[in-house]
This record gives C-alpha cells, sequence and structure tokens, in this order.
C-alpha cells in the first residue's frame, strides 16, 4: 500500500496533528456514547509513548462555517481525558501555538471544532496552511471523514509528513483484504432497502466479488425483474430494468446471484405479525415480503461456507422487529462462527449493518466492522477517498 503508518514516523519531540472522528453523541453537554473516543485511543497513546503531542483536530456536526457554541468540542474535554488517561488542553485555532507550546509532556492539545472555520468545508489551503504551521507531523485516524475533500482531511496532508494512525490503518487493512487481494472465494451479503441508493455498489461489487447475495426490500426489485409478482412488498419498480442490467454485468464477469428462494410474508409490517413462509414466486397479493424464508438461509449459509473472504453491507430482512430479524440473525451467526474458527475474514460496515450484527450478536467474532458510514461505501463503490490518496 502507498501510504505510511505512524511506524513509518519519527514522532520524539514532535507535535502530531491528529485527525480523529469524536463526533459523538451528547445529551445536555455530556457524552452519551463514547465509543468512537475509545477507537482512537490507541493511535493517541502511541504518540505519546514515543515522545510525540497529540494534537486533535476533529469536526461536530454542521456549523457550516460559523462558530455554534453547543457545537463547541470543549465540551467533550472530560471525556476525552477519561479515555486517554491524562491531561486535554483546549484552544481555539487562535490560542492554538501558545497552548501547544505550553502543553506539558504527556499531554494532548484539543483544537476547536475544524467546521467553525469557513474554510474547512471548501479544503482551504490558507486554512490548512495555518494548521500546518502548528505541528510537524499530520497523523489522520479519521477514515469516517475520509471521503471529504476537507482542509484538515486533505489539503493539510500535503504540508506535512504524513500517515495514518492506527484506527485508520485497520479500516483499510480490512478494506485490501476484503477487495484489494482476497482470499477467494469472496462473497458479499447486500441487503436494505432500495437498490437505487446502493448502485454504484452494485455495480462495482459484480466485477470484484464471486457470489453476491441480494436480500432485504433490494430483493423483491430483482424478483419483480424476473416477472415474480412480489404483492404489496417495498419494491422499486422502476428500477427492474436496471436490476436486469446488474444481473446481466453478474453474468458476464461470473459473479453468482443469489436471490431468495423462499419469503416470509406477512399482512402488516409491526412487532409479531402473523406470518408464513411461501416460496418466492409465490407472494400472496395482500402481502408484504419482510424476510428471507429458512431454504434462503440454507442457501446463503452454502455460499458462506463457500466463501473465504465476506463482505457484508446490509440486512437480509426486516431485521428490527421479530420475527422478520430471522434471516439475517442465523446468517450473521453462521458467518461470525466461520471466523471464529479461522475459515473466513469478514469485513463489515453501513449504519443497518452494524446494528444488524450487534443485535444478532455476532459482532464481536467478525474481523472487522467499519463505523465510517459513508466513507465505507464510497471504499466498496471503487471511489477514490480524498482523505486516502492525500496519504500516498
Amino acid at each position: 500500500m502507498a501510504w505510511k503508518t505512524l511506524d513509518d514516523m519519527d514522532l520524539s519531540g514532535k507535535r502530531v496533528l491528529t485527525r480523529v472522528d469524536i463526533n459523538v453523541p451528547v445529551d445536555g453537554g455530556v457524552v452519551t456514547d463514547a465509543t468512537r473516543i475509545e477507537r482512537v485511543a490507541p493511535t493517541v497513546q502511541d504518540i505519546l509513548s514515543r515522545g510525540g503531542t497529540p494534537v486533535l483536530l476533529a469536526h461536530f456536526g454542521r456549523p457550516k462555517g460559523k462558530v455554534v457554541p453547543e457545537m463547541s468540542l470543549k465540551m467533550l474535554v472530560p471525556a476525552l481525558e477519561a479515555a486517554f488517561g491524562t491531561t486535554v488542553n483546549f484552544a481555539t485555532l487562535d490560542e492554538a501555538a501558545a497552548v501547544i507550546d505550553g502543553c506539558g509532556e504527556g499531554q494532548i492539545v484539543l483544537l476547536e471544532n475544524t467546521r467553525f472555520e469557513p474554510g474547512e468545508e471548501k479544503n482551504d489551503e490558507a486554512l490548512a496552511q495555518r494548521y500546518a504551521a502548528l505541528g510537524d507531523v499530520y497523523c489522520n485516524d479519521a477514515f469516517s471523514a475520509a471521503h471529504r475533500a476537507h482542509a484538515s482531511t486533505a489539503a493539510l496532508a500535503h504540508l506535512l509528513p504524513a500517515c495514518a494512525g492506527r484506527l485508520m490503518q485497520a479500516e483499510l487493512e480490512a478494506l485490501e483484504a476484503a477487495l484489494g487481494n482476497p482470499k477467494r472465494p469472496v462473497l458479499a451479503v447486500v441487503g436494505g432497502a432500495k437498490v437505487s441508493t446502493k448502485l454504484d455498489l452494485l455495480g462495482n461489487l459484480v466485477e470484484k466479488v464471486d457470489m453476491l447475495v441480494i436480500g432485504g426490500g433490494m430483493a423483491n426489485t430483482f424478483l419483480a425483474a424476473q416477472g415474480v409478482d412480489v404483492g404489496k412488498s417495498l419494491c422499486e419498480h422502476e428500477m427492474t430494468g436496471t436490476a436486469l442490467e446488474i444481473a446481466e454485468k453478474a453474468a458476464a464477469a461470473g459473479c453468482e446471484i443469489l436471490l431468495p428462494r423462499d419469503v416470509v410474508v406477512a399482512r402488516e409490517f409491526r412487532e409479531n405479525a402473523p406470518s408464513e413462509v411461501v416460496p418466492a414466486e409465490a407472494c400472496p397479493a395482500d402481502a408484504m415480503i419482510l424476510d428471507a424464508g429458512p431454504d434462503s438461509v440454507a442457501h446463503v449459509e452454502q455460499a458462506i461456507g463457500r466463501a473465504e473472504t465476506l463482505i457484508w453491507n446490509g440486512p437480509l430482512g426486516a431485521f428490527e422487529i421479530a420475527p422478520f430479524d430471522a434471516a439475517t440473525n442465523a446468517a450473521a451467526k453462521f458467518a461470525a462462527k466461520r471466523t471464529a474458527q479461522g475459515e473466513l475474514v469478514s469485513v463489515a460496515g453501513g449504519g443497518d449493518t452494524v446494528a444488524a450484527l450487534n443485535k444478532a450478536g455476532a459482532s464481536e467474532d467478525f474481523t472487522y466492522i467499519s463505523t465510517a458510514g459513508g466513507a465505507f461505501l464510497e471504499w466498496m463503490e471503487g471511489k477514490t477517498l480524498p482523505g486516502v490518496a492525500a496519504l500516498g
């Protein structure tokens, strides 16, 4: 890979401008979920242990280049100190030089919300120069913001010796293992409501993977494209032509598409609604497909059993409510089991995906679960991420 890591950098006595994602949920000025903060701790601790001073750059919310007091990063200082076990000195950009100079050994500096600066989202060179003047090394540990060409993620990386932090490194290595140079066969599981939101993803994956499982509402659109009556199911009938094009592209690339063979249908979408299992082509006109059936699950598990690498994005059904979470739960647990046994490299990402795998109790055994959202999807779509490209 073209990018450098912290291992390639001399950090002793250096001020390390470290771009992190600590855009955490807050209620009444108190952090309610510190997961994102905890995930950057290894990078911060590594810099400190090697004699460097971490100077954290981060965004919070969408202040649109204006100072919005309730979006100040100052409120995160207690949570940061708890996670990092040391003093965190807060500074606005104007105060930064003096605060960094006065920072004690083993301490950290947190700069004010980068998006308070009008030039941040414009990738402004002058703003990047102001940041660069404060540091000796640039470290990007915010893969989740790497799809944005902003001053603190792109322009700044070109002005100082640049590297990936530990979280960024783990994310890039996981994605490289999944799509860059994977062990084959490669299986992708793609679910969710709409084909229209995942056209680029599907188009890229059918040329990169050996098998593609399509689930959720998306599968209904592919079934409809084959002439199947899906009743009152969520379905983008206007996208059936596109679904056929994707299927043709997959066939030409030698990618096998797996659609539901049987489905779980119900007349209403609510917890424990009366439901039945029918063949995929036999959905009643007054019912809707809400999950894949047991034969479909067995088919998916067979595919997972053949695969060496798994990429997962999106649930197989309406996983939020029982009993329509059954297919997602079963397939996720089977993938987790194979991963734990050392038989599968499994990489997953996307908001619904993380929630679904957590609900299934499968998350801990997956090789890597990305919390990067949009950046994860854009990488899977084959797009260049400015924040990653800038490290090359």
